[in-house]
């Protein structure tokens, strides 16, 4: 399984999308400061994941979330889900 996830920053307005065939772990690099792209905006909070049978399907979604079109879709989620 591929767990596509968004983080949401604890320090700032920023989000984080990836994807990865081990979530526990990934999310904690995250949170110790071991990704380069994160390092500086952690520690983080989960907004949502998903999970995916092949690395394919995962791709496509992070990739959609990761455009002009899924930003807008996880701000309005942020807003619905975590007031």
């Amino acid at each position: 399984m591929f767990t596509v996830y968004v983080l949401k920053s604890k320090n700032a307005d920023w989000f984080y999308v990836g994807m990865t065939s081990d979530f526990e772990r990934r999310l904690a690099d995250h949170n110790r400061g071991y990704n380069l792209s994160t390092k500086a905006k952690a520690p983080f909070i989960l907004l949502f994941t998903e999970l995916y049978n092949s690395s394919t399907e995962a791709r496509n979604r992070e990739k959609f979330l990761k455009n002009a079109s899924g930003k807008r879709f996880i701000r309005e989620y942020f807003k619905k889900n975590m007031q």
